[in-house]
């Protein structure tokens, strides 16, 4: 049932991100372990893990602050381990996206239940309605089949490139593509690490689109990584 599901387990405590580490991997997770909330949220949104296990005490970035950071660009699942009984750090939590929380001392059978029931679901992917020819994300509509785009009940025009690529990061949404990637499926060619042509399509594509060149919330710049059309971020 697990098909080696990858899980990525951010711990700074070693004797219980090992144990964890070492019973998930039993049951046939592929499990890796970061002890530094800073290097997390990088690790996260380029590596796209299935289900992710958060600490809130962290050296670095805290778990909170890692949760908030990450779900633009992250729509696998996040369950939050929290040392403390109150509410407080649960509801904080749940609000800015963890999809679960577990009180130390983590109750292994209790841990591994939970993991099963978020994976039994498959991808968190809440992007694409029940048309294949449609892809919607709160606002935004796009039709694969008319070439078309709706923002907020505005038609958007876009050029036909343009149109290409929205619709290769549309059908990716939530996941990190590289210049690369991005260049091979528009035109067959390799990205030769000079040719700005994606990054000026990119920046006429937010303009249109109404998103911030500045800080950018909609289509995401991921340094030395790519883009990443971000689902959550079009109302």
């Amino acid at each position: 049932m697990n098909n080696g599901s990858k899980i990525l387990l951010v711990e700074d405590d070693k004797a219980l991100a090992d144990a964890v580490r070492e019973y998930l991997t039993g049951e046939g997770f592929a499990v890796s372990v970061i002890d530094n909330g800073t290097a997390a949220v990088d690790e996260i949104i380029a590596g796209q893990p299935d289900l992710v296990i958060l600490d809130i005490m962290l050296p670095g970035k805290d778990g909170l602050t890692v949760c908030r950071e990450i779900r633009p660009s992250y729509n696998g699942y996040v369950i939050m381990f929290t040392a403390r009984e109150d509410e407080i750090d649960q509801i904080v939590g749940l609000e800015i996206g963890a999809d679960d929380y577990l009180i130390k001392p983590v109750k292994p059978r209790l841990l591994l239940a939970k993991v099963k029931a978020f994976l039994r679901r498959g991808p968190a992917d809440a992007s694409t309605a029940d048309d294949p020819t449609q892809l919607n994300f709160d606002d935004l509509r796009i039709d694969l089949a008319q070439r078309s785009v709706n923002l907020a009940g505005e038609e958007v025009q876009l050029t036909s490139a343009e149109f290409d690529l929205l619709a290769i990061l549309a059908r990716r949404a939530g996941s990190i593509l590289s210049r690369d990637e991005i260049m091979q499926q528009l035109s067959g060619g390799r990205y030769d690490g000079l040719d700005r042509t994606i990054d000026n399509k990119i920046s006429l594509l937010r303009k249109k689109l109404g998103d911030d060149s500045g800080v950018p919330s909609r289509i995401k710049t991921v340094r030395s990584k790519g883009y990443v059309l971000v689902p959550g971020a079009w109302r």
